[in-house]
């Protein structure tokens, strides 16, 4: 796969498909612990992102498959045996087109259209110091009535969040621009705060043991050491809650202004 962190596409034992990232990675091994926590808090947002599950990678595995490894120039490197992260495709890579660029005229009829100003709300809080990714393929949908009949269409999937907390630095430096879909046309519709609702009230409102209950899923073996430094990280997150709406203001002061249509 494409991106810093040489993710692999592999086949589970499950039948499944899963976008794998390993834990000596070459950004780093907290890049783990920033996916698992952002995966958690989105869902828990409603926000639609990939399901994630941990991975066991075996040596006897990784021994049978040589295809599996870091590339560093000329060098290959080999990936360490045991617990790695692992994001849900969304189907066969075989049988299902998953494309991460649609035009306007098709981005704008997206099923989950507003989910681009939630997950900007959440990339506020979480401090995300790379452009918002995503994904978007097709799915059966179903309209409001209940006996509407399903139709397919266009949805996105929020991924790849390895750079929130500043990615390896764990760190907030909450520049305006940062954390932005790389289309201006998902922001062209706001026109005050009032748009980042309800997921605006939900950061700001998010829940202690939501925060707790994912620190408590990180393996041992990625943290490595580092559990004062995610305690005192989780620490600021939680402090960071009601400074989203200022984070959100400062974004529309830039020089580059994101939201034209702001009153």
């Amino acid at each position: 796969m494409r991106g810093g962190a040489q993710a692999h596409l592999m086949e589970g034992q499950d039948g499944h498909f899963y976008v794998v990232k390993f834990r000596n990675n070459p950004q780093h091994r907290r890049i783990l612990i920033n996916e698992w926590i952002a995966s958690v808090f989105l869902r828990h947002l409603q926000i639609s992102t990939p399901p994630t599950v941990m991975i066991d990678c075996t040596a006897d595995f990784l021994a049978e498959n040589p295809e599996v490894h870091f590339q560093l120039g000329s060098k290959k490197l080999p990936v360490e045996p045991g617990w790695h992260f692992g994001s849900l495709f969304p189907g066969d890579p075989l049988r299902l087109a998953v494309y991460d660029f649609l035009p306007d005229a098709l981005l704008e009829n997206v099923a989950n259209f507003s989910e681009f100003l939630a997950v900007f709300v959440a990339d506020k809080w979480l401090g995300n110091a790379d452009s918002r990714q995503c994904i978007f393929f097709r799915a059966m949908l179903r309209d409001a009535a209940p006996d509407a009949r399903r139709r397919a269409g266009f949805v996105a999937q929020m991924m790849d969040h390895g750079y929130v907390f500043d990615g390896p630095h764990w760190s907030f430096h909450d520049s305006p621009l940062q954390g932005l879909y790389f289309r201006p046309s998902v922001y062209s519709k706001v026109r005050s705060l009032r748009d980042f609702q309800p997921w605006l009230d939900r950061v700001v409102h998010f829940p202690e043991e939501v925060i707790d209950d994912a620190y408590k899923q990180i393996p041992s073996s990625w943290l490595n050491g580092d559990t004062d430094g995610l305690e005192a990280l989780l620490e600021k997150l939680l402090e960071r809650r009601k400074r989203v709406p200022d984070l959100i203001e400062a974004s529309r002061a830039a020089r580059t202004n994101i939201f034209p249509n702001w009153i």
